[in-house]
C-alpha cells in the first residue's frame, strides 16, 4: 500500500491510473461538485447539459446548457480569482453561436459574485442555483 498526504492527493500526484485527467484531485471534486448541481438545476428546467471540446482540444467549456431560452455556458474554475485566460472559451462559444447564447458564466471558489465588463457572471460555486 502507498501512503500519500493530503497535499499529495489534493496535487494528484500518483493518481493518474485512479483519476483519468489532468489536473489536481481537488480540481475534479470541485468540478463534478458543479457538474452535480448544474444538471440537477437544467433537470429541473427541462434543459439539456453537454461538455464541448474541439478536435484537438483546442476550445473547451465545461458545460453547455441548453433550453428554451437558448444556450448558456458555463466554465468551472478552481481559482478565487477570474482572468481574461479563464473566459477566452466562452467568449469564443458567444462569437460561434451568437443570439443563441443567452448567458455566460464562470463559477469559481471566491466570495463574489460581479459581471466582468464582458458581460460574464463571476458566481461562486455556493452561490449558483436556479
Amino acid at each position: 500500500m502507498v501512503r500519500r498526504s493530503a497535499t499529495q492527493l489534493l496535487r494528484g500526484d500518483s493518481l493518474d491510473t485512479i483519476v483519468p485527467r489532468g489536473g489536481g484531485f481537488l480540481g475534479g471534486i470541485f468540478e463534478s461538485s458543479a457538474a452535480l448541481s448544474v444538471r440537477t438545476f437544467a433537470q429541473n428546467c427541462d434543459a439539456q447539459v453537454y461538455h464541448l471540446r474541439t478536435e484537438g482540444g483546442r476550445h473547451e467549456v465545461d458545460f453547455i446548457v441548453e433550453g428554451d431560452q437558448g444556450v448558456l455556458a458555463i466554465e468551472v474554475k478552481l481559482s478565487s480569482t477570474v482572468d481574461d485566460s479563464d473566459v477566452k472559451h466562452l467568449l469564443w462559444l458567444r462569437e460561434q453561436i451568437g443570439d443563441a447564447c443567452v448567458g455566460l458564466v464562470v463559477a469559481h471558489t471566491g466570495p463574489e459574485a460581479y459581471r466582468r465588463p464582458d458581460g460574464i457572471a463571476v458566481i461562486p460555486l455556493a452561490l449558483l442555483g436556479p
